[in-house]
């Protein structure tokens, strides 16, 4: 399966996990707020939150010449942690881009990107 192929299999498969964890958020808006461990921080808005991750994800998945698989997205508020390793300054502007074109996102921070030298080839 090529690599296309592949982001637009996972886009597809996204999408509707996407819409049953908004669907059961909806349902239980009296929920408090959820705590995410690894930040440190509740967010006030878990249903906007993962809707925006998965969002971003998937759209970074869709995105060529950017290594979705690689790139590891949390989301807080709206803001959006980018963290993984990437081949360029290049790719990491890109996925930066791509995660500040959601809707509903407030801020990328994208702190936890490492840029490593590219593999040769063989």
């Amino acid at each position: 399966m090529n690599k296309v192929t592949l982001h637009r299999f996972l886009l597809l498969a996204a999408i509707p996990m996407s819409m049953a964890v908004t669907a059961v958020n909806a349902q239980d808006s009296m929920n408090p707020p959820v705590e995410h461990k690894e930040m440190g921080s509740q967010s006030s808005q878990p249903g906007s939150d993962t809707w925006i991750t998965t969002k971003v994800k998937a759209d970074l998945l869709a995105t060529e010449d950017v290594s979705g698989l690689d790139l590891k997205v949390e989301t807080v508020n709206g803001v959006v942690s980018l963290s993984g390793a990437v081949s360029s300054q290049a790719e990491k502007d890109r996925a930066v881009a791509v995660a500040k074109g959601i809707k509903g996102v407030t801020r990328v921070d994208a702190s936890g990107i490492r840029v490593m030298a590219a593999r040769p080839t063989r």
